[in-house]
């Protein structure tokens, strides 16, 4: 993993939660992950050990990957897209998918996903994935390969509540299953294979369980969180969605919204945290000029001040910056309006590099060829997202 995406992984849990938050996270005996929308990627920040067990990987083989990773030849399209509407609309979505083992075995499994919202703006902050493995009957002639009454006869899958007796003994809802049994018998996955009411409040539960451990360890950071949006997304919060697609675009950048005062930063890329040292929640809400210093000229922050920012629509300079560590550096700055689907400006882009402060980058293209790749990508981003937010009204 690099160093800066572990750095990143990192903060997101130590930012919003206290330091015994993990601990007490991997007390829980359930099968879960903690993903970060707001990480490109929308990488997982936490795995549980049960999560560990079920799927055959270690620690340092599923942070900071996304989890694409567990997925198959025989994954659900349709469960994929279920998920990934549910992620767009920052809501909670209950689903039977196949899985897959880091030794490539299938698995059928419930997987309940709940978003984490801060509780003081209303944004999500996080969202819980819960696996629950399905139990369910061997396929057989003229019977259906899964029934939710009957669930002692084998298992699709290779978690547990609780580990028991030794490591190939699983204990879910009550009921000890030998998987290393079940696995040898070579257990079909054609399907669809739905889990039963006792599956689905396992799941349930261990989200609940979740949601109350993290909103216990935020109390001490001041930065709550909660299971439910307690307050309407303020002004300038972004949709995980468009925090993912703006995670995809590698380059430095950030979004200052021109409609609030002193015109914020909203967004900012995780090239644009390497190159300033700074982490994310210290940035956002901040306006652009707390990244000059001393040696910053006074004319070119004055075309960049907030209160210029309203009508300034297009600029291309060379200026002084100072990082976290209070170096300087020479930065390209550009800064553009992003118009959103109906044709309205939604949001600034500020377009930085150090490195092309040269004449070209190692593709040839120069400042200005580069700087409208970047603009024109976040463009597509903040269109495409409108577009699917107009289209669901």
């Amino acid at each position: 993993m690099e160093p800066q995406l572990a750095a990143l992984i990192r903060q997101s849990i130590a930012d919003r939660y206290s330091l015994f938050a993990p601990e007490a996270l991997a007390d829980l005996p359930d099968t879960f992950t903690i993903t970060d929308p707001c990480i490109s990627g929308h990488p997982i920040v936490f795995a549980s050990r049960a999560f560990l067990k079920m799927t055959g990987y270690s620690t340092h083989e599923v942070l900071g990957r996304n989890a694409r990773l567990f997925q198959g030849p025989r994954t659900s399209r349709s469960s994929v897209m279920e998920i990934r509407e549910a992620i767009r609309e920052e809501r909670a979505v209950e689903v039977s998918i196949v899985n897959y083992r880091k030794d490539g075995t299938p698995f059928w499994m419930l997987f309940r996903m709940s978003p984490v919202f801060g509780k003081e703006d209303g944004r999500v902050v996080h969202f819980v994935g819960v696996q629950v493995p399905i139990l369910g009957r061997r396929r057989r002639s003229g019977v259906s390969s899964c029934d939710g009454d009957r669930v002692s006869e084998c298992v699709f899958g290779g978690s547990c509540r609780r580990e028991v007796c030794s490591d190939s003994l699983v204990e879910l809802g009550g009921r000890v299953l030998d998987l290393d049994s079940a696995d040898s018998q070579g257990l079909e996955i054609e399907g669809p294979c739905e889990a039963n009411d006792l599956e689905k409040r396992i799941a349930a539960t261990a989200v609940s369980n979740i949601l109350s451990v993290l909103s216990h360890y935020s109390e001490s950071t001041g930065r709550l969180v909660c299971g439910n949006r307690c307050n309407l997304p303020g002004p300038g919060l972004l949709t995980s969605s468009l925090n993912i697609s703006l995670g995809r675009i590698k380059q430095s950048f950030v979004l200052m919204d021109p409609y609030l005062p002193d015109v914020p930063i909203v967004y900012a890329s995780d090239a644009f945290l390497k190159l300033t040292g700074y982490s994310r929640h210290e940035v956002l809400g901040r306006t652009w000029i707390f990244l000059s210093g001393p040696d910053s000229d006074p004319s070119v922050l004055h075309q960049v001040s907030p209160f210029r920012l309203y009508s300034f629509f297009s600029s291309f300079d060379l200026v002084m910056m100072t990082s976290k560590d209070s170096s300087s550096f020479w930065n390209l700055l550009h800064i553009s309006p992003i118009r959103n689907a109906t044709g309205k400006i939604a949001y600034l882009v500020g377009v930085q590099n150090e490195e092309l402060c040269k004449n070209q980058d190692r593709q040839g293209r120069t400042p200005e060829m580069w700087q409208l790749s970047v603009v024109g990508a976040v463009k597509v981003a903040v269109r495409s997202s409108s577009m699917v937010a107009c289209s669901s009204k």
